[in-house]
């Protein structure tokens, strides 16, 4: 079976304005670097529209309608200090959510084994009741909730390797036995959350801080932890809050991993759950912020997704 590749045109309409990170760039050279590669392993696929009414098991009523107020008729609008939107972020951010139920529907159809979502905004740090770092609403947090209201699955693993802490998805399930939440980040970094002793009503959280100038082979040493981690919880579903900004070329952060790192991080992780969850695995992108290094890593990351069976 194939990969599944989901993205949109959309996200090319939510502008954050001169001078920011989280740019349109950044989706637009993964995608170019994909369709220069003209992999026959991939299906390309479009977010389809889904019902809002998704949206609430993640965030609340009064958030979802002040987002859906929030986009402004021109120009930009903050809705934190680093979350600005435009007037088509409004369809960005719908799709960006839409993509990963769009995926899991994918892969529960058989339409393809796993998929890679390519958009943005990003997610991770998007609170149940607030916008924060780039994101608006949280992607990967709306695809586990999915997992367990449509297909009424009892164990979701998330495994966040962006190099910021999800802070928003931890805070989400920080009550959820049925969703395993791992994170490793580089600590003490934005947005301060992190900490080893952050472990969940559940022992459901897993956070693995690293100090700036943590290299690939103390990174993936560490790692280790994240797959004993899976290979106990034995997760139906995996899902990647997909950030590659630990790479040593980025700007925003100070972790030394390179590109083949991705692959080799992400083919681990894919074996650790593989007796459990079937290879069912749904990948949505965070953060990374300089190009290069963004179109090399999602193209090592994707290659695992293609290569496991």
């Amino acid at each position: 079976m194939k990969t599944g590749l989901i993205t949109t045109k959309s996200y090319q309409d939510h502008n954050t304005g001169n001078g920011h990170p989280e740019k349109i760039d950044r989706v637009t050279a993964i995608i170019d670097n994909f369709k220069k590669k003209n992999n026959k392993n991939l299906i390309w696929q479009e977010p389809k529209n889904f019902d809002q009414s998704l949206l609430i098991k993640t965030h609340s009523r009064d958030y979802i309608e002040f987002v859906n107020n929030s986009f402004p008729k021109d120009g930009l609008s903050f809705l934190d200090g680093d979350t600005i939107v435009s007037p088509g972020s409004k369809d960005a951010t719908r799709d960006s959510a839409g993509s990963i139920i769009t995926a899991i529907d994918g892969v529960e159809s058989k339409e393809y084994k796993n998929a890679f979502c390519a958009v943005r905004p990003p997610g991770h740090h998007a609170k149940r009741n607030k916008a924060m770092g780039f994101c608006i609403y949280n992607n990967v947090a709306v695809g586990a909730n999915y997992l367990i209201e449509k297909y009424k699955y009892k164990k979701i693993a998330i495994i966040d390797f962006d190099v910021h802490h999800g802070n928003g998805t931890q805070d989400i399930f920080y009550e959820n036995e049925k969703v395993l939440y791992i994170s490793t980040h580089q600590y003490p970094y934005y947005p301060g959350s992190g900490t080893e002793q952050e472990k969940g009503k559940f022992n459901n959280i897993f956070n693995i801080p690293l100090e700036a100038g943590t290299t690939s082979e103390q990174y993936l040493n560490a790692y280790d932890h994240v797959l004993n981690k899976i290979i106990e919880f034995k997760p139906e579903f995996l899902l990647f809050s997909a950030g590659f900004d630990a790479h040593k070329d980025d700007p925003l952060a100070q972790l030394k991993l390179n590109s083949n790192d991705f692959y080799t991080l992400t083919k681990r992780a894919l074996e650790a759950a593989k007796k459990s969850c079937n290879g069912k695995v749904v990948s949505i992108l965070e953060g990374g912020y300089d190009l290069n290094a963004l179109m090399s890593s999602t193209e090592k990351h994707v290659d695992a997704l293609i290569e496991f069976n």
